[in-house]
């Protein structure tokens, strides 16, 4: 079919990286290479859809690409698998049943959306050519032929499921009620109980959190730690280390001399009069002041004063209008005309006013300096901290390479590797997962690293922060084990405090809406009297948030509740509160009409969606019932044995 789009005019310099985004897309599922099982799986088939099946080897693939984009932890595949095959199953039902109800995909649509999805395939229109396409497939474990079918299943697909949302209807009542419930607003006032407000209410005594470790001590474990020699190497420290000669420096500064070559360049401060963003009938206005600022320059007035009360240079008004480094032509070529005059100039010497695109100049030079060749005694303070920068970086690369190799040989000794290769040692007892490591911190990477080491084994190299590289040798492992009340204390302290605090808090909240409701329902008189702070919110929508409370998804129920209504408690983002509906603002009705299309695309679009999983579910039934799906359990239980922790 590709042979459609054959051109072998254009030269190979497609990115075909951007085949991905079919994946992406959802075109296709299945790029990427298979686990290894031991045995070929292309043949093993895990499931029968009319004359099309489903193979462990696309199962593998689906589930790699899954575990490539780091969607699933490993641990949970065992439950994922089988809904993934399902799922499998019903794209290849829906095109099953397309097939049968005589819709057809035809060569040149699959070409078609080829050529859309995946437009770097055709530049200039020209298809990259067939070998090309047949070899990137081809990485992948993946024929033209497979991938073409991939894509024509994908149309089937989408065409059946676009029959049930063409089908769907949309009546006025519904987008006007769904206009409503996106446009109705709320004003409430709340009262947010603080937690801590009844902390001492909640204190155990000694004997009730000696009790409760005792009834619950399988909570508590003293984690597994583990004793290790870190090495650390250090760039900076390294550096220190490196004393290059004036021989090292003369050989840098003769090997690259267009490095020190130092252009034209001015100091310069300047008045700044803008004309940009404002309105043409100013320019004449702006111009004279800035030819009355030149005069008051010219008759002996201070250029830094009128610079600092005049400039309209937000980066060099409050200096004087002195700018802060050095210029040179080529960082002033976008404004020709500043350029020449910064440049025409001797130090000392006042420009005219100079009109640039954005405004009116006065300029004058503090220094000017001729492009010259800085002289090695200039720049040697440079070149010695490059020349040991560029030897920590090899000293680091050289550590990368042997430091691993020569813990392996003799783990027994890393104090040697140390000396050998300029590293620090450190020797870091009870290392806790989570915790912060002595000189190295908290590392996610290196914590990884050593996680699996056992007794006597050296981890990989790990980059740690500061560009620094760190390494460990594992002494000792030390297991988990029930922990001793003392080792726990704060916690068992803490654990107490928070439930009985959840439980004052739900208290308190109670006893405020009953005084609130026993005092004609007015929430700031009950707050009052329990020494507690009442808000009024501003109005917000559904969709809104509440200052103070957070999202209004918290607060829903006074969207349903009459005004003056108290209700609670309810839990918001950091705390729980009582609310008590203000007003209800209904929508602006005058502005449905602009919001039609948009609400009444977006139900259709739901419902399509919740028609399209319920037809789904109920063709694979359909069809299993039928015969005409067959699931060979034994083959998806040998899969999922391959996901199984051991």
């Amino acid at each position: 079919m590709f042979d459609l789009f054959r051109s072998r005019d254009k030269a190979v310099r497609i990115l075909l990286g951007g085949l991905l985004l079919v994946v992406a897309l959802s075109m296709l599922t299945y790029l990427v290479p298979s686990y290894n099982t031991g045995a070929s799986s292309s043949d093993v088939v895990v499931a029968e859809i009319g004359k099309d099946v489903l193979t462990v080897q696309e199962v593998q693939r689906q589930i790699q690409n899954t575990m490539r984009g780091r969607q699933l932890p490993p641990e949970i595949l065992p439950n994922f698998v089988p809904q993934m095959v399902d799922q499998m199953v019903t794209e290849r039902a829906l095109a099953y049943e397309a097939e049968r109800l005589g819709f057809v995909v035809t060569d040149a649509q699959v070409a078609d959306a080829i050529r859309q999805y995946v437009p770097s395939l055709f530049p200039d229109g020209r298809f990259v050519g067939r070998e090309l396409y047949a070899s990137f497939l081809g990485q992948q474990n993946l024929s033209i032929e497979e991938f073409e079918a991939d894509m024509k299943r994908q149309l089937l697909k989408t065409r059946m499921q676009n029959v049930a949302l063409e089908g769907t209807i949309v009546t006025p009542l519904e987008i006007e009620q769904e206009f409503r419930k996106k446009n109705e607003k709320v004003k409430i006032e709340y009262v947010k109980i603080p937690a801590d407000k009844y902390r001492a209410e909640a204190q155990p005594t000694a004997d009730e959190m000696q009790n409760y470790f005792k009834a619950n001590m399988a909570m508590y474990t003293s984690p597994a730690k583990r004793n290790l020699i870190v090495l650390i190497a250090d760039p900076a420290k390294l550096e220190a280390t490196v004393n290059p000669t004036d021989a090292d420096l003369h050989r840098m500064y003769s090997q690259n001399p267009d490095a020190f070559r130092s252009p034209d360049r001015v100091k310069i401060r300047q008045i700044l009069l803008k004309t940009q963003g404002k309105p043409a009938s100013e320019d004449a206005q702006i111009k004279a002041k800035a030819e009355d600022l030149l005069k008051q320059i010219k008759g002996g007035a201070d250029f830094a004063e009128l610079a600092k009360n005049n400039s309209e240079d937000p980066s060099s008004a409050a200096n004087g209008g002195a700018m802060p480094d050095w210029l040179t032509h080529e960082q002033l070529q976008a404004t020709p005309e500043f350029e020449r005059a910064a440049f025409s100039l001797k130090p000392g010497q006042t420009s005219d006013v100079v009109k640039v695109v954005y405004g009116y100049h006065i300029i004058q030079v503090l220094q000017k300096e001729d492009a010259r060749m800085k002289p090695f005694e200039e720049v040697k303070g440079d070149l010695a901290a490059q020349y040991k920068k560029q030897r920590a970086n090899d000293m680091m690369q050289q550590i990368s390479d042997k430091a691993q190799v020569q813990l392996q040989k003799d783990p027994l000794h890393p104090e040697k590797v140390a000396a050998d290769l300029n590293m620090q040692l450190v020797k870091a007892d009870n290392v806790e997962a989570g915790k912060p490591i002595p000189e190295v911190g908290a590392s996610p990477d290196f914590e990884q690293a050593i996680s699996s080491l056992k007794k006597g084994e050296v981890s990989q190299p790990v980059a740690l922060a500061g560009n620094k590289l760190a390494l460990a040798v594992l002494l000792d492992v030390i297991p988990p084990r029930p922990a001793t009340f003392q080792e726990v204390e704060a916690q068992v302290k803490e654990s107490i405090t928070q439930n009985r605090l959840t439980v004052q808090v739900q208290k308190h909240s109670r006893e405020l809406v009953e005084k609130a409701n026993s005092m004609g329902l007015d929430l700031a008189k009950a707050a009052k009297s329990m020494g507690l702070e009442v808000k009024t919110s501003d109005e917000f929508t559904r969709s809104g948030t509440v200052e103070g409370l957070g999202s209004a998804s918290s607060v829903m129920e006074a969207f349903s509740r009459p005004d003056g209504s108290v209700f609670g408690p309810v839990a918001t983002g950091d705390a729980t509160a009582v609310v008590k509906v203000i007003a209800h603002i209904p929508p602006d009705l005058s502005k449905l009409p602009e919001q039609r299309v948009q609400i009444r695309d977006e139900i259709k679009g739901q419902k399509g969606r919740d028609r399209n999983a319920l037809f789904d579910a109920g063709l694979r039934d359909a069809l299993i019932k039928q015969g005409k799906i067959k699931y060979h359990q034994d083959v998806v239980a040998r899969l999922l044995a391959n996901y199984r922790p051991s």
